[in-house]
């Protein structure tokens, strides 16, 4: 079968690595530029989801990563360092959501018959340039290092990239 279709080139960005990931290689996709036009930024309101942003900085737990792969798709694994402002995650709701990946499971002298759970974790998500730039918003950049391919916030700290938010909303 042949689709064709007139679609801006910014909701092209992603698509072709998704779509072949979905056939498992057998769709083939092309693209042609047609014309300039003025689009609406709304009509891609709804196709992003929010993020899990870090609200510390240090080496990731599992102890507090367990809980929060309940709330999204996480980016980060086990022991990895990040810092404020990062994205670990994609949030199953939209809004972003502030969160500490690095929090230490607390030291007592007790003993509990929990205590030794083992940490089950799904394999993280890890995304190539083209995937994070389609990914990505305008409050957000994309650190590319030789070891690392890492999005964060523009504002880094989450008390004024909040406050920053409130000032915009009233705008």
């Amino acid at each position: 079968a042949r689709l064709i279709f007139h679609v801006p080139s910014r909701g092209m960005m992603g698509f072709r690595h998704s779509i072949i990931n979905a056939t498992r290689g057998d769709a083939v996709v092309n693209s042609i530029f047609s014309h300039y036009e003025k689009i609406n930024p709304k009509d891609f309101a709804d196709l992003k989801k929010g993020k899990l942003v870090s609200m510390d900085s240090g080496k990731t737990t599992g102890y507090a990563l367990m809980p929060l792969e309940e709330r999204g798709q996480l980016f980060i694994s086990v022991g990895e360092e990040v810092y404020e402002g990062m994205v670990v995650g994609q949030n199953s709701k939209s809004g972003d959501l502030d969160v500490n990946p690095c929090k230490l499971k607390k030291l007592t002298n007790m003993r509990s018959s929990g205590a030794e759970e083992k940490v089950l974790l799904t394999p993280p998500r890890k995304m190539t340039v083209e995937e994070s730039i389609a990914y990505m918003d305008e409050d957000e950049v994309l650190e590319v290092t030789p070891k690392h391919i890492r999005l964060r916030k523009r504002i880094l700290d989450t008390n004024v990239r909040i406050r920053h938010a409130k000032s915009n909303r009233g705008n």
